[in-house]
């Protein structure tokens, strides 16, 4: 599966902002035998990271069906007691750091 240009920089500034930090597994598949998968995950702590491009055109996330499957996908997740933090491509534009810290946070137990 190809990795999206927001999911590269994602992981650009996970490793560049906090190197000590445990690299996530990437398209992390939480819930067989259904086929969701997290962009990124730290699964021994339950947190993911999902990177929503798209949001300001049209993109799938933001469309019925994707958003649909997004919301059942997050819910399931949810269910499981995973922490899931969503990333846009303008929060990662905007605030790298923010980003990066958020979720940091939530593997720190500070969130």
């Amino acid at each position: 599966m190809k990795k999206s240009e927001l999911e590269a920089a994602f992981a650009h500034n996970w490793r560049v902002l906090h190197p000590e930090l445990p690299e996530p597994e990437a398209e992390y598949r939480f819930a067989p035998p259904r086929r969701w998968r997290f962009d990124f995950a730290w699964p021994w702590q339950k947190v993911a990271a999902e990177c929503d491009g798209g949001t300001w055109s049209g993109g799938r996330h933001v469309r019925g069906a994707g958003y649909r499957g997004d919301c059942e996908k997050l819910n399931a997740a949810t269910s499981l007691g995973w922490r899931c933090y969503r990333v846009t491509t303008d929060m990662l534009d905007d605030d790298p750091a923010g980003v990066v810290v958020m979720v940091r946070e939530a593997l720190d137990g500070e969130r």
